[in-house]
């Protein structure tokens, strides 16, 4: 499977993991001009910032969140939240969902802290 499709179904099943853990999708693919986050999800005051990432290991996955992919994910979520304003007092929380095969998911939870 081509790479661009492989993570667009990635993206899929993570919204669909997140579903039955009872999550609300809010956005997939999300874009704005601080760049984009792949899936915005909330569970009662929390909202979660979700990179997915499909690869062939968790190891090289979670690699694939640099520095610099972190900051842009944050000024996303600034982003986000100027822009809908409802959420302003909820929790935030930055996530990573890697994909290694259709049958493994993983959901790494509060993966990273904006300083």
């Amino acid at each position: 499977m081509r790479a661009h499709a492989w993570g667009m179904l990635a993206e899929y099943l993570c919204a669909f993991v997140l579903l039955l853990k009872g999550y609300s999708i809010l956005a997939l693919r999300h874009r704005s001009y601080a760049g984009e986050i792949d899936i915005i999800a909330a569970r009662g005051r929390m909202l979660a910032f979700i990179e997915v990432k499909a690869r062939r290991n968790e190891a090289e996955a979670l690699e694939s969140v640099t520095a610099e992919k972190q900051r842009r994910i944050a000024r996303g979520a600034e982003a986000f939240i100027a822009t809908h304003a409802r959420y302003a007092q909820h929790d935030l929380r930055f996530d990573v969902m890697m994909v290694t095969s259709l049958w493994k998911i993983s959901h790494l939870t509060d993966a990273w802290r904006v300083q």
